[in-house]
């Protein structure tokens, strides 16, 4: 049986044409990983050996019936369905949709009922995992819902970790999205990983403009002025390290980003595009401010090279590696919090 102690990692598998089932087999091939932790992946043995059988990959897996019987130094895979499921690679249908949903719903629930410690997930098709039980926008709004939380999204990597104020919206959207409200929460959600998963004890915060050049004052919008340099002073009287609002453009091509623990973008591509051009294939995605932990790599199903070996794993590896130091950093800081309430 299993190592208590040992950490219980599950993963769910995304899309069944996409490149997340070869992903999560090449980060596991090197069986030093399993020293770190307990892999269980929801799934199925079958679907997982033709990934393994088309791709020719090697790795070892182990079926089980049941996540009480995870076995120790095995990569376990739990069988939540025993039919064999078309793949199709590189295309998007609905029944690997509804097979991703399966996988991430079960790992959802064992990680609620304590079964596993965190969670990693593959990528998922948006589209085709709709459905009357899945009406989110992706990942992270499922988690937050399912965990009944506030989260927020971050990408990172060692030198730059990136905070999203506004997630999945349309770029129309945005600026009624913006309020002072949202900006203090979203910063505050921010404020506090970094110091309880990230033991950063006083971090530094940069909070980008919406407007280019931060509106400069009025002439391209009010926003900036308006709510997020009130926020930012509100943000500051409650003692939080938050400084800004800087132009996007300026921040990353001067890599002031370097001086900070964190930054908060005001929407995803104002983020997430000098990120991915700074750290593509390296970087983690982390959904903070939940009481569970779950990260995921910084890409998508790529279907374009799925099915034909060519797959990068080290950011699902990143991924994996992430989720391990995030709880035992947790774990620690957690209990000193505790050990300080009752002395």
């Amino acid at each position: 049986m299993v190592n208590e102690h040992k950490l219980r990692l599950g993963i769910s598998i995304g899309d069944l044409n996409g490149i997340g089932i070869e992903v999560i087999l090449k980060t596991f091939q090197d069986l030093r990983m399993l020293e770190m932790c307990t892999p269980v992946i929801f799934g199925s043995t079958k679907t997982i050996s033709y990934h393994k059988n088309a791709l020719n990959l090697k790795t070892p897996i182990h079926g089980l019936p049941n996540i009480k019987k995870l076995v120790h130094n095995k990569i376990n895979v739990l069988n939540i369905w025993q039919e064999t499921v078309e793949i199709s690679f590189g295309k998007a249908s609905e029944t690997a949709g509804k097979y991703a949903f399966l996988s991430l719903k079960k790992a959802t629930e064992a990680l609620i009922n304590n079964d596993i410690d965190v969670l990693v997930t593959a990528p998922i098709n948006k589209k085709t995992i709709q459905s009357k039980e899945f009406k989110f926008k992706g990942h992270t709004d499922f988690l937050e819902s399912a965990l009944k939380g506030e989260s927020l999204m971050i990408l990172m990597d060692n030198d730059l970790k990136v905070g999203l104020v506004t997630g999945h919206v349309p770029l129309k959207d945005v600026s009624a999205l913006i309020t002072k409200e949202l900006i203090e929460d979203k910063t505050k959600i921010l404020n506090h990983t970094l110091k309880q998963d990230f033991s950063i004890q006083k971090p530094k915060i940069a909070l980008l403009g919406l407007n280019p050049h931060c509106g400069d004052d009025g002439v391209i919008g009010t926003e900036d002025n308006k709510v997020i340099i009130p926020a930012l002073n509100k943000l500051q009287d409650m003692g939080i390290l938050a400084f800004g609002p800087f132009a996007a453009d300026g921040f990353f091509g001067q890599k002031t980003y370097l001086q900070y623990d964190a930054v908060l973008a005001m929407y995803h591509d104002q983020g997430l595009a000098p990120f991915k051009a700074l750290t593509f294939g390296n970087g983690v995605n982390f959904t903070a401010g939940l009481s569970k932990i779950r990260t995921s790599p910084d890409h998508g199903t790529a279907f374009d090279i799925a099915g034909q070996n060519k797959a990068n794993f080290e950011s699902f590896k990143a991924a994996v590696y992430s989720a391990i130091d995030i709880f035992k950093q947790r774990k620690i800081n957690l209990e000193l919090i505790k050990n300080k309430l009752t002395n």
